[in-house]
């Protein structure tokens, strides 16, 4: 069974783009749906092993792709990368700068080097990619870059490292459309998506995810479809007047007031297209 994208085939034909990060969850899913639409994907990230088992998913389903192992924290790495990918494909048309990773701590208990880890990560990464892509083909000739933050607003108690982070690159977004024009940047800010990310938390924190969806309006937890048609949407021609601008994914979960009672009843209804989407282990069956 193919991918089920809402978007029209062909959508992306003889259109390269970088998908960091794209080794597992919503980064995967992102690759999939866009080699479905007839891009070539080029997976970029640190485990060359889960790089290469994406890539033979996307040729198995008929896709277009090709990995390449890189820290995104390596400024020469980062170049290198960009560079090789320009050599193999002659193009960059778009950039999912979909890479991070955090882990749970109060503020408090957060080291120099923990801190600095985070950051390194979930901005100065993208950061960098952005600006290679930039730098080495986009700039004059145009292009399109998705930068994946998180729901960041109202702060991010247990992972303040993260948040800061996030945010710095919502705000860095709006800085590099404006910089860069007419390349198009934008963010996209997914929520509480049940992505294999959850199964990375230790196990102390599984009630605490487990009761997520009981905080969002939505009732439920997105998936990571519904992320991916989000960065397509922006990637596409559709977008062609929208940028610098970050569109939350996430239920309206950063809405939810003590004063106003949670709905009780049925989960919003949920679009997953993702034929070879995995439910994290840590929601259970």
């Amino acid at each position: 069974m193919p991918y089920r994208s809402v978007f029209r085939p062909g959508l992306f034909a003889d259109r390269v783009a970088i998908v960091t990060g794209g080794g597992s969850g919503i980064g995967r899913c992102c690759a999939h749906e866009l080699a479905a639409l007839g891009a070539h994907v080029e997976l970029v990230g640190r485990s060359a092993a889960r790089l290469a088992d994406v890539e033979a998913e996307i040729r198995a389903d008929g896709g277009s792709a090709a990995a390449t192992a890189c820290d995104i924290r390596d400024e020469e790495a980062v170049a290198h990368a960009v560079a090789a990918i320009l050599a193999r494909r002659g193009r960059i048309d778009a950039l999912v700068n979909n890479a991070g990773g955090q882990f749970p701590a109060p503020l408090a208990d957060i080291s120099a080097k923990g801190w600095q880890a985070v950051v390194a990560t979930n901005l100065t990464g993208g950061f960098l990619m952005a600006r290679e892509c930039f730098r080495q083909h986009m700039q004059g000739r145009g292009g399109a870059i998705v930068n994946v933050a998180a729901d960041c607003w109202n702060g991010m108690p247990g992972m303040g490292h993260s948040g800061a982070a996030r945010a710095g690159m919502v705000n860095l977004t709006e800085t590099a459309a404006c910089e860069w024009a007419p390349v198009r940047v934008n963010a996209v800010a997914p929520g509480w998506i049940a992505s294999s990310g959850l199964d990375s938390y230790p196990a102390a924190v599984g009630p605490i995810i487990r009761d997520l969806a009981n905080h969002t309006p939505a009732l439920r937890l997105g998936t990571e479809a519904e992320v991916s048609a989000a960065i397509v949407f922006l990637l596409s021609d559709a977008a062609a007047f929208i940028s610098g601008a970050c569109l939350r994914v996430d239920g309206a979960a950063p809405t939810a007031r003590r004063h106003w009672p949670m709905r009780t009843g049925q989960p919003s209804p949920s679009f997953d297209g993702f034929h070879r989407g995995r439910r994290p282990q840590v929601l259970g069956d």
